[in-house]
């Protein structure tokens, strides 16, 4: 999994959206089981720019949230999994994936800004196949290096949901 930045504009929108009420952000165009499809058109851009968003929080910590993005690049030509953990996550221990108990491998944090700390990957053919396939990703965070705490994020929908993304 390695790093990627771009659509800077989307990001911030989705951002703002953990500080925000979860419909104010953005226009939810379609709902795909526990996806949302939102779009918005960000200043100075000239098409529409949409996303798959997912709100989670820990079942056990309900102050550990997640907001999952998955999004196309503006080219077209790629494909980025974006996930905003919380501040005070321990940076260094990055972000663990597991895809229906099998583990997938951790991404880096490329940045935090207020409202959280943005893990990105580009999601190659064979980490797309698995989430279109699986039931449920767990998304690990480390709060000390011997502490993970695992949030799961239903993957119903989500075929169907991304293959939606224009």
């Amino acid at each position: 999994m390695m790093p990627l930045l771009g659509r800077a504009g989307l990001i911030l929108m989705l951002l703002s959206a953990l500080a925000a009420p979860a419909g104010a952000q953005g226009i939810v165009k379609n709902n795909f089981g526990d996806w949302q499809l939102r779009c918005e058109t960000p200043a100075g851009a000239r098409s529409e720019q949409c996303a798959l968003v997912q709100n989670v929080a820990a079942e056990d910590r309900p102050n550990v949230t997640l907001l999952v993005i998955m999004l196309k690049t503006a080219d077209a030509k790629s494909r980025l999994l974006r996930v905003v953990a919380p501040l005070g996550v321990l940076l260094p221990a990055g972000l663990g994936l597991k895809i229906d108990n099998v583990d997938v491998g951790r991404a880096g944090f490329v940045r935090c800004l207020t409202t959280g700390c943005v893990a990105e990957v580009v999601m190659e053919d064979n980490l797309l196949n698995q989430f279109k396939a699986g039931k449920t990703a767990t998304f690990i965070v480390f709060q000390t290096p011997e502490e993970g705490v695992g949030i799961p994020v239903s993957l119903e929908g989500f075929a169907p949901g991304f293959d939606s993304l224009p």
